[in-house]
């Protein structure tokens, strides 16, 4: 099953919101607002979301803050700052302490800004698909190591220079064209 391409939208001004909404409206997304860092992250709390779109200056809690405890408390969700007064030194913290994957200021370009959204869930997606990746092989490891210490030797394999696998199997040549000929491969 794949999960929904789903997209945060934090700002305090619900006219941006609105605005961001209206020109990802043809995308296949489903879009969320919260107008602040505390109610976006209840939001998290409660649902998945592979990108998050912040404004930087917000009250109570700023863009950099927020972003930080987005990657603290969901690492896999991909941060974007936006922004209509970019603070040099909350947009360098943010982008140093790795927080955000992008940043635009506003007003910003839908074309661009479309781009970076479709890079962003792609990058969630391989993400999320190595981390998948890499549980099956931790596993898979895990289940071989019971397999060798109960069985002692199965897991060594014989290797030809060529890097290809030996069985050590003893067949006949009567076997041999008894599997060829079931296979309907001529030699």
């Amino acid at each position: 099953m794949r999960t929904k391409n789903t997209i945060l939208i934090v700002d305090d001004e619900p006219h941006v919101i609105s605005a961001l909404m209206r020109g990802l409206d043809e995308e296949p997304y489903l879009l969320v607002g919260a107008s602040g860092g505390k109610e976006a992250l209840q939001l998290m709390a409660e649902q998945n979301f592979k990108v998050v779109i912040s404004d930087e200056r917000m009250p109570e809690m700023d863009g950099a803050e927020f972003l930080s405890l987005v990657k603290r408390f969901h690492p896999e969700t991909v941060r974007i700052m936006l922004t209509g007064h970019a603070s040099v030194e909350a947009t360098m913290r943010a982008v140093n302490r790795g927080e955000i994957y992008r940043f635009f200021t506003k007003p910003w370009n839908d074309v661009e800004l479309k781009l970076a959204l479709r890079s962003a869930l792609e990058k969630y997606d391989l993400e999320h698909e190595n981390r998948r990746l890499l549980r099956t092989v931790r596993s898979q490891t895990r289940e071989l190591r019971y397999l060798e210490k109960t069985y002692p030797g199965i897991s060594d394999l014989k290797r030809e220079d060529n890097g290809a696998i030996l069985i050590d199997i003893d067949v006949s040549e009567e076997e041999i064209d008894d599997i060829i000929s079931r296979c309907n491969i001529d030699c």
